[in-house]
């Protein structure tokens, strides 16, 4: 058998088995998750699994950065439009929210503080901002500081609020009102003409 189709089946397994994971993952946490669903789920059997992911933290930790780099691919960043980046996260957390639950519990049971991800992934983005303010565009300061507040305010609806996460099967007009609010809350905070209260 050539190499092509045994690559093209472990790719194919590879995804069912990251797709179940995320979904036992999403629903249950690192500890609640059991890898018996899981592949089960996936169509696939323990000794894959371990033989692709290693172990648990490690097919969590891959899930984590599958969902965060598709979250990425369908949001495109744009420091000259934090607004419109803002409300096109909003828009993503509708369709799919089950990275903010993934990341929730990445939080609740393994990394209480600090950052989560790598710092080597929000370069790019802290670099167009830094871009930005040095043009003008953008209020001056920290620019990780910028990032963290625009998309705070984009999760504000999502499955990590402690106020309320709102659903795709809501009105449009319940939409629409929080799109606005929160493109016109971000252009307040990240206006180059903001000044800081004392």
């Amino acid at each position: 058998m050539s190499p092509g189709p045994v690559t093209a089946k472990g790719a194919a397994t590879s995804r069912r088995i990251l797709d179940a994971a995320a979904a036992e993952f999403a629903e249950r946490g690192i500890a609640g998750a059991r890898i018996d669903r899981i592949t089960a789920a996936a169509r696939t059997n323990k000794a894959q699994m371990y033989g692709y992911f290693g172990n648990k933290d490690g097919l969590f930790d891959a899930v984590i950065a599958d969902r965060a780099r598709q979250l990425m691919d369908a949001i495109p960043f744009d420091a000259d439009d934090l607004p419109g980046s803002a409300v096109a996260m909003y828009d993503e957390n509708l369709r799919n929210p089950q990275l903010v639950r993934l990341l929730t519990w990445l939080r609740l049971e393994r990394q209480p503080t600090g950052g989560l991800g790598r710092a080597a992934d929000h370069e790019p983005k802290l670099t167009a901002i830094a871009r930005a303010q040095a043009a003008g565009r953008v209020r001056a300061g920290d620019p990780f500081d910028l990032f963290t507040l625009v998309l705070s305010m984009a999760f504000s609806w999502s499955a990590a609020s402690v106020v309320y996460a709102a659903t795709a099967d809501e009105p449009d007009e319940d939409h629409d009102r929080r799109r606005t609010l929160l493109a016109a809350c971000v252009r307040g905070a990240i206006s180059p003409t903001t000044t800081p209260q004392a």
